[in-house]
């Protein structure tokens, strides 16, 4: 039984989950672009932690100044454009012949994507902001499709590729 895929489908494979990514972070940092303001909102009250339970305890991590939760929302816009573009360019490798090179910089866009809905979204947003305690402002779920769609893309990127038309596996 052959111990890696065969020579045409992974890099096929890689190529169009690679590319489903890159659509992806396009269309978000897009959307963000032309509709700026409905995840403004979304980010100031995160930070603002307004809808959360109010803890005395957790309500001096708040961050209530507009200019502050503007440049941070400008900032996830500017990484969002960034991982799509380093996707994107990624996916054009994979259908190239150095394969080597698309998996690299593969890696490198799906680390961003990975960091901003990990450490970005899940862990800052979610623990630190305690955005879990709002029933209106809480994208913790949708952080989470991501962080693990962007994995599983990256773990098919990292798959062995067959070279030539025998994959070495010698049966016992």
């Amino acid at each position: 039984m052959p111990t890696t895929t065969p020579r045409g489908a992974l890099p096929l494979t890689a190529t169009l989950l690679t590319a489903s990514v890159a659509l992806y972070m396009a269309l978000v940092a897009f959307g963000n672009i032309t509709d700026f303001g409905t995840n403004q909102d979304f980010v100031r009250h995160v930070l603002a932690m307004d809808t959360t339970f109010k803890d005395d305890d957790l309500m001096w991590r708040a961050i209530t100044n507009e200019g502050v939760q503007d440049a941070a929302y400008v900032a996830i816009i500017v990484w969002e454009t960034a991982a799509a573009l380093v996707l994107a360019y990624g996916t054009w490798l994979w259908t190239r012949p150095d394969h080597a090179r698309a998996r690299r910089v593969s890696t490198y866009g799906l680390l961003m994507v990975m960091l901003l809905f990990g450490a970005g979204f899940m862990a800052i947003g979610g623990e630190w902001f305690a955005m879990w305690q709002s029933e209106d402002w809480n994208g913790l779920d949708a952080a989470l499709r991501v962080f693990v769609l962007s994995g599983v893309v990256l773990l098919v990127n990292h798959l062995p590729v067959q070279q030539g038309g025998r994959s070495g596996h010698r049966p016992d």
